[in-house]
């Protein structure tokens, strides 16, 4: 540094400066303004891309809320749905409960007619049955009486004497 300042030459100096003011005003017109230029133009970029990753993270926001509405809305057809399903079921068993109950008492009924009808027709041969033996009864018995003459006249004048005359 000694050395700097005991050969320091006024002249020299005022070259270098010269050139120092030159090389900065080069540099400023041909190299600085597009640097700067291009610093700007990132910078502005970068704001846009800054902008857009706002308006983007906004967006999904508004996605996401779409998308949480739809969900709440899908579930709730989901509850509707299943609600309809359950009750369409309830009101099919209890329809086919119904169905079986009237139908089972129709068939008590047909099946009641029928063992009525059974019990007359079983009482109506039964009366048949007792009419015919009591008929072949009598009919042996008053053969039995009226083989015999003498029987006979007697039970002829029993049964004129329990008339009457009109």
């Amino acid at each position: 540094m000694d050395k700097l300042i005991n050969e320091f030459s006024i002249g020299l100096f005022f070259w270098q400066l010269v050139l120092f003011i030159g090389l900065v005003l080069l540099l400023r017109k041909f190299a600085w303004k597009p640097i700067l230029d291009a610093v700007e133009k990132r910078e502005s970029g970068i704001e846009d891309a800054l902008k857009a990753a706002e308006n983007a993270k906004a967006e999904m926001a508004n996605l996401q809320a779409d998308n949480e509405k739809l969900l709440k809305e899908a579930r709730a057809e989901r509850e509707a749905m299943l609600k309809e399903a359950r009750e369409m079921k309830t009101k099919m068993i209890e329809d086919a409960k119904t169905e079986a109950q009237e139908e089972a008492g129709k068939l008590v009924a047909q099946a009641q007619a029928s063992i009525e009808a059974e019990r007359k027709a079983a009482i109506a041969d039964l009366k048949s049955q007792v009419a015919n033996l009591s008929i072949d009864i009598a009919e042996k018995v008053v053969k039995d009486e009226l083989s015999n003459k003498g029987k006979q006249e007697k039970l002829v004048e029993s049964l004129l004497g329990n008339a009457t005359l009109n």
